[in-house]
Parts: C-alpha cells; sequence; structure tokens
C-alpha cells in the first residue's frame, strides 16, 4: 500500500536522524513509472518564547523493471529564543539493479549533518546485494549485506576530528500484512567498522498501521538508534523517536 502523511505527528519524543530508512520509502510497481512527495513546512511563533521552524521533506523515484532510483531529501531545524533544538540534515541516493529474481545489486551515495550529535559533516558511499527471501506478498522478508566507505568531520563544538572508516552494512527489512485492516513494516541495521567490530551502530524502524475506514489508516512509528562510540561523551550512544498519527493511502 502506499501512504502519504495526512495529519502530522500526534506524539513524539527525542527525534534524531542517523540512518534514513530506504525502505519504507521503496514504492512497488509493475511498470516504469516516476513517484514522489515534497513538503515544505514553516512556522514563527510567538508567546513567552520565540520560536521558528522549518523542515523540507522530498522523495522521488524511477522503476523500471530492471532499475530502481531513489532520491530522498530530509531537512530539520528548529530554535527557540536563539537556541537550536533541531538542526539536520540528509540527502540519499540509491540505485538497485534487478541480477536475478531473488537479487538485486545495491548502491547508494549519502551526505548529512546533525548539530545536536555534533557532526558537521558525514559523507557514505556503499555497495552490495539485497536479497528477497521471500515471495509471499502478505510477508515478505529482504537481506541486504552491503560495504561502505564513511567521511566524518566533527563539529567545532568538540575536539577537531576527522574519521575515515569502512564499515559492513547489514539490514533485514519485513513487511507483514496479517490481516486486511493492520501491516507492519520493520527494518534494522548493524553497521560495524570493519578493523574494529566493537565501534558499530544499531538502527531500527517499525511501523504499525491499522486501517480506520477505507484508505484512512492510524499509524504508530519507532525509531531506535545507537552508537557505541558518538562524536563526544556528551552525546548520548541511544536515541529513539516514538510518534503517532493519521495517514491517507491512494
Amino acid at each position: 500500500m502506499k501512504y502519504i502523511q495526512l495529519l502530522l505527528i500526534l506524539v513524539s519524543c527525542n527525534a534524531f536522524s542517523q540512518v534514513i530508512n530506504v525502505e519504507s520509502l521503496r514504492k512497488a510497481s509493475d511498470s516504469s513509472k516516476w513517484t514522489g512527495s515534497a513538503s515544505l513546512d514553516a512556522s514563527l511563533i510567538k508567546n513567552t518564547n520565540d520560536i521558528f521552524r522549518i523542515t523540507n521533506k522530498a522523495h522521488v523515484q524511477y522503476k523500471d523493471s530492471t532499475n530502481l532510483w531513489l532520491f530522498v531529501n530530509d531537512l530539520n531545524f528548529q530554535k527557540i529564543d536563539g537556541s537550536s533544538l533541531v538542526n539536520r540534515g540528509t540527502q540519499h541516493l540509491r540505485y538497485n539493479r534487478k541480477v536475478s529474481k531473488r537479487i538485486k545489486w545495491e548502491a547508494f551515495v549519502q551526505a548529512q549533518y546533525d548539530a545536536i550529535s555534533q557532526i558537521d559533516f558525514r559523507g557514505l558511499l556503499g555497495t552490495g546485494p539485497r536479497f528477497k527471501l521471500s515471495e509471499n506478498d502478505n510477508y515478505r522478508f529482504y537481506l541486504g549485506t552491503l560495504v561502505m566507505y564513511e567521511y566524518e568531520r566533527a563539529s567545532n563544538a568538540v575536539v577537531e576530528r576527522t574519521q575515515k572508516d569502512v564499515r559492513a552494512s547489514a539490514y533485514l527489512s519485513f513487511s507483514l500484512y496479517p490481516t486486511e485492516t493492520i501491516s507492519i513494516i520493520s527494518t534494522s541495521y548493524y553497521q560495524p567498522k570493519l578493523e574494529a567490530f566493537s565501534d558499530y551502530r544499531l538502527s531500527s524502524n517499525t511501523s504499525i498501521l491499522f486501517t480506520i475506514y477505507k484508505d484512512l489508516a492510524f499509524k504508530t512509528n519507532f525509531n531506535y538508534f545507537y552508537d557505541a562510540f558518538p562524536v563526544s561523551s556528551a552525546i548520548p550512544k541511544t536515541q529513539f523517536e516514538l510518534t503517532n498519527g493519521l495517514l491517507y493511502s491512494f
């Protein structure tokens, strides 16, 4: 099913943006097709505080019988009384080529920054196979095993630091449709440094959707992120986000 957000977040806690969940953005298509979405929101609020917020999200996909191209742009900036609470951005470009019925080859490039996590710039370049583990349309499982090069530069808030590493990026993704009114979509990533497996990142995104009426659904989404070695000791190793909202499909 294809979902577009109708009503934004009702509940959220401790938002972050470290690993983009490309799986939730893939759109199934039986023919050559462009799909995508874009949004730009800005808010200026004056009460006991001066609050400024701007967000921009966009994704574009092209898919034919052999190839898939996917581009994602996600920017989020929030400031209260001159202090930034959120200042992050991610751009991600991914290419898939069908090798066989069950195997596709992936390649991606990603750029991001996150002021709260004290990341001035992080660049990623990776490639590897993606395996389709299930043929059942109601229970879909995928496994990806990629290798990626990472360039990371810390912000001026910490001692100047630049890292150049090679990491593995393994993920398991599944989509479950136990009934006509319930959907469960989840993707989990494990990204260790190849020369030091104790330096790793874990992330997971899980969405549960309940159809309310025809194309209207209630969605609960949980994001989890763990970094064994964040940029500085001031950054928590564990971050998470919980959101609830209404979504409209077409």
